[in-house]
């Protein structure tokens, strides 16, 4: 769940093109109007949901639920027993269950679609995007956009984004894994420029007594 979270999106918000596949001035429009609205805004905080589907009838094998705040690149993912933060220089990962928190460098290079990635113009560059019609969602009227990634080494297939037409904000969508996978995620309960303090991006070793340091940088 945590290379979807980090590596894939979350929090966020067809079929696969080939390689000469054009990009779609269409889906263009949607994707930029969703940075040009999110880029706007001093800071986010929005409620997810990820359902795993996979193996065999493709049935729900795992379910989570969290809350995901941005501001800029920094960013916070709060999941039941997890959290994942980031001030732009280190990721902490800590597993309240294990008492633990694993420490590594941030590295933008290897950020395929952090939380903040999402709601930005990453693909551009990293993916080939085709609009693929209207859909609703939770009773919003939303455009749908397929991404497909360039680089043939990501564990993933297509990031499939439902984009609310009303607000230009990412409400849900489907990450399809190549091993056939697929993560179904929501987004609800949006915050614009939440108040959070640059302290919130960063981990409190006083505020977890007794949680082993992993050092992974």
């Amino acid at each position: 769940m945590r290379k979807v979270l980090v590596a894939c999106a979350l929090f966020v918000v067809c079929s696969i093109q080939s390689a000469t596949a054009q990009n779609d001035p269409k889906a263009k429009a949607v994707l930029d109007a969703v940075s040009k609205k999110v880029t706007s805004l001093k800071s986010l905080k929005a409620d997810f949901s990820l359902n795993l589907t996979g193996g065999k009838g493709g049935k729900v094998t795992d379910t989570k639920k969290g809350t995901v705040t941005l501001k800029g690149q920094k960013y916070r993912v709060l999941l039941s027993g997890q959290e994942i933060i980031c001030d732009t220089k280190t990721i902490w990962t800590y597993s309240k269950e294990s008492k633990e928190v694993n420490i590594s460098n941030y590295n933008p290079a290897e950020q395929t679609i952090n939380p903040a990635k999402l709601f930005t113009n990453f693909y551009d560059k990293e993916y080939k995007y085709s609009y693929k019609g209207e859909r609703k969602e939770k009773g919003k009227n939303c455009d749908v956009v397929e991404l497909t990634p360039t680089n043939n080494s990501k564990q993933f297939s297509k990031i499939e984004l439902m984009v609310d037409k009303a607000t230009s904000m990412i409400v849900g969508g489907n990450i399809t894994e190549k091993n056939g996978n697929k993560y179904q995620y929501s987004v609800s309960n949006f915050v614009p420029n939440a108040n959070v303090p640059d302290t919130y991006f960063t981990w409190n070793p006083k505020e977890h007594p007794g949680v082993e340091t992993v050092d992974l940088r």
